[in-house]
């Protein structure tokens, strides 16, 4: 398998370091694009190093080199995600302004209709933002917000990173260890709900009498 990964500089840099690490350990072949900004971003955000993350791609190409092989449909890929996309690129995405080569990588998979993730990472989203994420979608790409869930109950930062990288690459066909599917409420807590329901009955009432 051969996929393009892509970090532009929005904050939320892990996610697409995470995803990468564990695409390396099952030996998916990954092409990596870091925009300018995203080598920032890794540099404020994480303790790696620029040589860190690019040793953990099969292959790195340059922002601006729009020369290169995945850089054209002639270069078969199964997918490509861009984890975290900032609003900029999913801009660049909608309009199919591909002046580097993480925006034409993403043009191409449009085009030769693979697969294309967009992690997006922005809050509020302006009315530009929700329309360039509903023009992708019609143009068959992915929009996946990092928008971790709570009800599995994360412990760690890393549990939450680790969820959004595995939602992520679960949508370009890779099944990892990071998620799980949910198969109802575990028995221990269905134990424990009366006592709990109780509880949160009695807070409920204690603000209605607190108004």
């Amino acid at each position: 398998m051969r996929l393009v990964i892509g970090i532009s500089g929005a904050s939320g840099v892990a996610y697409g370091i995470r995803a990468l690490g564990v695409l390396k350990s099952i030996r998916v072949e990954t092409h990596l694009v870091l925009s300018e900004a995203a080598r920032e971003t890794i540099r404020l955000e994480t303790d790696y190093s620029i040589s860190e993350v690019e040793k953990l791609a099969t292959e790195v190409h340059k922002f601006n080199d729009v020369t290169s092989k995945i850089a054209s449909g002639s270069f078969h890929t199964d997918g490509m995600a861009v984890i975290p996309c900032s609003m900029k690129t999913l801009g660049g995405v909608a309009s199919g302004y591909s002046d580097n080569l993480l925006l034409r990588a993403a043009a191409v998979s449009l085009k030769e209709r693979r697969r294309l993730v967009l992690v997006v990472r922005e809050a509020p989203l302006s009315l530009i933002d929700i329309e360039n994420m509903a023009v992708v979608t019609r143009a068959g790409g992915v929009i996946l917000p990092a928008m971790p869930s709570y009800y599995r109950r994360p412990k760690t930062v890393e549990d939450i990173i680790d969820e959004v990288a595995g939602r992520a690459l679960e949508q370009l066909g890779i099944v990892s260890k990071l998620t799980r599917p949910w198969e109802g409420e575990p028995a221990e807590r269905l134990h424990d709900a009366p006592h709990k329901k109780e509880s949160q009955d009695t807070i409920r009432g204690r603000g209605m009498r607190d108004r």
